[in-house]
Formats: structure tokens, C-alpha cells, sequence
């Protein structure tokens, strides 16, 4: 006889089914049904984001996939969004993901933590891919790199690039922050930084200007005391 798979459990059926309509609502042109799917607290917060973030990127497209439920009863869930925008006459590209660990309550998402997250803004004449080396958690006080790369040999161009940490108000706002460039060596940033003392999150956000084109990079990192958290 042939092996079945195992019937999905009625739990994780609902979990998937929440998780299919949030993609949904969140690819709606006026993400309509969102807040259907959003306990009270949620929507004051998410609502003003996502308002904003499709302003920037009206096009976008979303894509959600849930897994089994977490020790504490918490969805995780990837999300991936990619879109267009354009700026003084320049056309931007984004690819982001992040990682989240949803509440629920009384089939409503009432919480979420952000795990990682990370995007990559890019405006180039061709193809500018380049490798992202920032780990999504370090320890507290501990020193790691942050290293964007470029994918492709440069021969004889040359790189600006600078790195800044991004405040909790503008990550939350989606605020442009002001980057200080200075000449690049070796095809791409590669910053030494140092963890605060304290857990909590750093968020970064690198430029690199190639001559083909600008490359904006942000990313979080969680800042754990305990080892068995990275």
C-alpha cells in the first residue's frame, strides 16, 4: 500500500488558513480584510506602517508560509516582499524577508515578535547582486562583522559605502537616514561593530555606490545574553 501523508492536525489547518488570508489581504490593492485578521491593539499598530510602506511601494507583492507552532504556542512565519518604487526619476528595487513569531487569540493575530529582518534596496542599469554576511543574532557585547559583498569582480571601479545604526523612531517611522560615504577597497563594506551590553536589537543600514548603480542595505540583529538564543 502506499504511504499517506499525515492528515494536517485541525490547529494547524487554521493556522494555515490565517496565515493564507493575511497574504491575501496584504496583496489587496487597499489591503482590504486586513483588519478582519488583526486583534484591536494590532491594527493601531500595524495600519500607520503599512499605509506608509505602500505609499513607497504600491506594486508590491507578499508572500507568507507558516510553520508548526512554536514551544509557547506562537505561529512562526516567513514573510517575503518584493516591489518597485521610484525617486528623483530613479527606479528602486526590494527584496526583504522577515521572520516573525505570531500570537493568536480567538482565531485573531494579536502579537507579533520580529526575529529577523532584513532588506536590500537596489538601483543599478543591469544586474549589481551582491551577499550579505550579518549574522541575525550575536551576543551581548561581543564584536562581529557586518560585510556587504559584491557578487562580481570590480576591475578597475571604485566603491563609496558607509554604515549607520538606525534609532528605534526610525526604524518604526521608515525614516531615510543620513549615511556618510567614504572609499571602499576589496569589492564591498566590511565593518567591525561591537554589540551593546544590554539584550535588545541593532539595526544597521549600509549603502554602497558602484558605478553601475546604489545598493541600500538594512538589517536587524538580536542581542542575546544566553548562547542557546543564537
Amino acid at each position: 500500500m502506499p504511504s499517506l501523508a499525515p492528515l494536517p492536525s485541525r490547529a494547524a489547518s487554521a493556522s494555515q488558513g490565517l496565515v493564507a488570508r493575511l497574504e491575501q489581504a496584504l496583496n489587496a490593492p487597499d489591503h482590504a480584510g486586513l483588519e478582519a485578521l488583526l486583534a484591536p491593539a494590532q491594527r493601531e499598530q500595524l495600519a500607520p506602517r503599512l499605509r506608509r510602506f505602500a505609499q513607497r511601494f504600491a506594486n508590491a507583492r507578499w508572500r507568507l508560509s507558516v510553520g508548526d507552532r512554536l514551544p509557547d504556542g506562537r505561529l512562526p512565519v516567513a514573510v517575503s516582499v518584493s516591489g518597485t518604487t521610484e525617486k528623483d526619476g530613479l527606479l528602486f528595487s526590494l527584496e526583504a524577508s522577515q521572520q516573525l513569531a505570531i500570537s493568536t487569540e480567538a482565531g485573531l493575530i494579536s502579537g507579533q515578535e520580529l526575529l529577523q529582518d532584513q532588506s536590500l534596496l537596489v538601483n543599478a542599469r543591469g544586474s549589481l547582486p551582491v551577499t550579505l554576511l550579518i549574522p541575525d543574532a550575536v551576543l551581548t557585547g561581543s564584536r562581529y562583522d557586518v560585510d556587504v559583498v559584491l557578487d562580481e569582480p570590480l576591475g578597475q571601479a571604485m566603491v563609496a559605502g558607509g554604515l549607520t545604526s538606525l534609532t528605534s523612531d526610525q526604524v518604526h517611522e521608515q525614516r531615510s537616514p543620513d549615511i556618510q560615504l567614504e572609499p571602499m577597497g576589496g569589492g564591498g563594506l566590511f565593518k567591525s561593530v561591537q554589540a551593546p551590553f544590554q539584550p535588545g536589537v541593532q539595526t544597521w543600514a549600509a549603502m554602497l555606490v558602484h558605478p553601475d548603480g546604489v545598493i541600500t542595505v538594512t538589517k536587524q540583529v538580536r542581542v542575546v545574553n544566553d548562547r542557546s538564543q543564537l
